[in-house]
Formats: C-alpha cells, sequence, structure tokens
C-alpha cells in the first residue's frame, strides 16, 4: 500500500530502506483516487520508532493512506525532539473539525498510574469522544486499549505480579470475524505491560467480543460496536529489537525485570532475537484498513 506522509518525515527513509512503498505528498497529488484518512495519536515516548512501526504495519494493502500524526497539547513528552513534532505532529484542537476514516490510539508508558493521574487523561477523553462521531473505526493498542475500554466501559484495569513481557502463543476464538480473517488457529504477539484486563470483566459487556486470547498473556482482541472500536491488549507492530531494547533498559535502571519469554534463541540475551509475530500482525492491520475502514467508511467524509 502506498502510504503518504511528509517528504522529511526520517521514517520515511528507514522504510524505503526496507523496500516498503512510501508516497509522498508531490507524487500522491498526481492520482485521482481518494486515499483513507488516518490519525495516529502517538503517546510512545520514542516517538519516531513508534512511527515505522505502525507505517510498516499499514503497508500491506493497495489501498493509499494519508497519515496524520496526532500528539497531546496538554503534555510533550522528552525523548523526541519538539522540532520533530512541530514538523510533523497535530493536536487535536488543529483537527477536532476534521474527519477521519480511522484513528490509532497507540499505548503509553503510565500504565502504573491511575487514569487521572495522567497528565493528558482529560484530552485523552476529549479525543475518545470525538473519535465516535468523527472516526469509522479507532484501533487502540495496549495501554491505550485498556484507557480505551475503561472510558467506554468501565472496565477497570488490573495490576500484574510482574510484568508481561516476552512473545505469546495466541489462539483464535472467532474464525469467521473479518479482523481476523487469514490467521492460523495458533499465532503469537508481543507483551510489554504491567497490567490488565480481565477476560470475566470483558464478558459482563455484551457489545464486547473477543476474538483471540492466550492462556498466559490473557486476551489479546476484543471488538466493539461491528468494529467501531477495537481493542488489541499487546504489541503486534514491535519490530524485531523492541523488547531487546527494553529489557536492556530495564537492566540498566536496575529493574527486577524477567527476561522476555520466548524471544531469544536458548534464552541468551546476546543472541539475535527470532521474530515470530509480524506475519499475522501485518494480516490485523490490512485486515482492519479493508474490513473496519474501507469497506465501511462514506466517500464523502
Amino acid at each position: 500500500m502506498p502510504i503518504k506522509v511528509q517528504s522529511e518525515l526520517p521514517a520515511k527513509k528507514v522504510l524505503e530502506d526496507e523496500n516498503i512503498f512510501i508516497m509522498d505528498e508531490t507524487r500522491a497529488l498526481s492520482q485521482d483516487i481518494r486515499p483513507l484518512k488516518i490519525a495516529i495519536l502517538n503517546l510512545m515516548p520514542k516517538k519516531e520508532e513508534t512511527e515505522v512501526q505502525l507505517l510498516r504495519s499499514l503497508s500491506n494493502t493497495p489501498l493509499q493512506v494519508d497519515v496524520t500524526f496526532l500528539t497531546t497539547g496538554t503534555y510533550v513528552g522528552k525523548h523526541t525532539p519538539t522540532s520533530h513534532l512541530d514538523q510533523f505532529y497535530l493536536t487535536c484542537k488543529d483537527v477536532k473539525d476534521q474527519k477521519f476514516d480511522g484513528l490509532i490510539i497507540t499505548g503509553a508508558p503510565v500504565e502504573l498510574m491511575e487514569y487521572d493521574e495522567v497528565t493528558y487523561w482529560e484530552e485523552l477523553k476529549t479525543i475518545m469522544e470525538w473519535s465516535k462521531t468523527h472516526v469509522t473505526s479507532t484501533l487502540h493498542i495496549c495501554w491505550g486499549a485498556q484507557a480505551g475500554l475503561y472510558y467506554h466501559y468501565g472496565i477497570e484495569k488490573r495490576k500484574l505480579d510482574k510484568k508481561m513481557f516476552g512473545i505469546f502463543e495466541h489462539r483464535v476464538l472467532k474464525r469467521r470475524v473479518p479482523l481476523v480473517r487469514g490467521f492460523d488457529d495458533v499465532f503469537y504477539a508481543p507483551h510489554s505491560r504491567y497490567t490488565t484486563v480481565l477476560k470475566e470483566d470483558i464478558l459482563k459487556h455484551n457489545d464486547l467480543e473477543i476474538l483471540a486470547e492466550s492462556e498466559e498473556a490473557g486476551v489479546l482482541i476484543v471488538m466493539a460496536k461491528e468494529g467501531k472500536q477495537i481493542y488489541v491488549m499487546g504489541h503486534p507492530e514491535y519490530d524485531r529489537v523492541s523488547l531487546d531494547q527494553e529489557y536492556k533498559r530495564d537492566i540498566g535502571k536496575g529493574l527486577d525485570t524477567d527476561m522476555p519469554v520466548n524471544y531469544y534463541p536458548s534464552d541468551r540475551a546476546e543472541e539475535r532475537p527470532t521474530l515470530l509475530w509480524r506475519a499475522h500482525a501485518n494480516i490485523m492491520y490490512t485486515n482492519w484498513l479493508n474490513y473496519y475502514v474501507y469497506q465501511v467508511t462514506p466517500y464523502e467524509l
């Protein structure tokens, strides 16, 4: 899929080096089609890494996608240069009168905080409420999924005894649902979190449907309102070394973090991690764009 981004976005060069088709604004103007408008609310601290991961995941359909990166106006992180944010990001206030075909709300390293302790919680609530009327389908990832389930359904997150960290085996529960079309019976996905949402709490809500889960990691994919809202508890967009970097960062900080499970060959941290999850991650994002965005979004937004 040709993804349309600003010509100077650093992620563009990274993805082009991976032979992924990225279209700049000049070429996109010459194509007489309406691209899908996808907004990405990037709450991760290292925004440039997340840009690459998500653009890579969105790159596998023939649809043209026009990506708008959003950040919070009430909080500015310290890990991304202000110049990068000024050039490539907008805030919710900038787009409040626009409509989008799809919205992705990423995770954030604030899961051990109560929601109302998060600096930008009120702003995030405004964005999630805005998405009900201005977005065809919203995909929530990791903490973004927990926050979405709490805001829309009042489902509380629960603190884990230790960090859920590694590559976990999952099973598809509802094979006929288009979001998991093409999945194998068993597939893998990364998790990196200190909190969870319990299956029994989700099942109390009739309009929530669990599509995939893991015996070890719990629920992975939940869908609401026929795909109007989708919640993914893990990080299928992570690249090969994401967990490796997190693990070595935690160890460097002196944190008591266990080695990510099912990740390093022979559990040797000096070995190159085995990539087990990208194919299913790509299928999930492709299915989301096709069945829950492109097939149902109005031509005239």
